[in-house]
């Protein structure tokens, strides 16, 4: 029988020490790095505007503010709105109280739910496509054209790891039931219909 030289042993428990030691950091540091995304997803939606529109706007003791209790689930699907003002002197356009339907030339848009409900708002999204409609700014990177007011131009200028982030943390939400109206035609495209 053949004898291992001390320094291949000492080799082999070395690299399984390493081997031992560095999967679970890896696994560790993985976890870490999700939660590190997740909170910087937060900071960009905090600071980028999402829930100036997506969160439904109330009146409070100091005026209107969001209704936290229906962060980022969009325009609430119980409210039916009068047609818009018509646009006079240099105002294009005009929103609802909420802050969550806008109207211009482009028709009334209502702001998506962001939050993970499976039928109403991003739930069955994929990371793929958030970041094409965002891309695009068509509906999943394909369907309809994203509106005002939703600055898609600026939002272009994330780079696909903040989109990433942004997208981990809207899956981290909880996920609020309210099925958002499809956007409306301009008045002068229904008018002549």
């Amino acid at each position: 029988m053949k004898r291992i030289p001390l320094e291949y042993a000492i080799l082999g428990l070395a690299v399984a020490a390493t081997v031992a030691v560095a999967f679970p950091a890896r696994a560790q540091g993985a976890a870490e790095s999700t939660a590190d995304k997740v909170a910087r997803g937060k900071y960009l939606v905090t600071t980028s505007g999402c829930h100036d529109c997506h969160t439904p706007w109330k009146l409070g003791d100091k005026g209107p503010e969001p209704d936290m209790t229906r962060a980022l689930s969009g325009h609430p699907e119980g409210m039916v709105l009068p047609p818009p003002p018509k646009p006079v002197g240099p105002w294009i356009a005009s929103s609802a109280a909420t802050n969550t339907a806008w109207a211009g030339p482009w028709g009334v848009s209502f702001t998506a739910n962001l939050t993970p409900d499976p039928e109403t708002g991003l739930g069955k999204w994929t990371q793929r496509n958030f970041t094409e409609t965002i891309r695009t700014g068509r509906h999943m990177g394909r369907g309809r054209q994203i509106l005002p007011p939703m600055p898609i131009p600026v939002y272009r200028n994330f780079t696909d790891a903040d989109l990433e982030a942004i997208f981990g943390y809207l899956q981290t939400l909880p996920a609020i039931r309210n099925r958002v109206p499809e956007p409306l035609p301009p008045a002068a495209a229904v008018a002549a219909q």
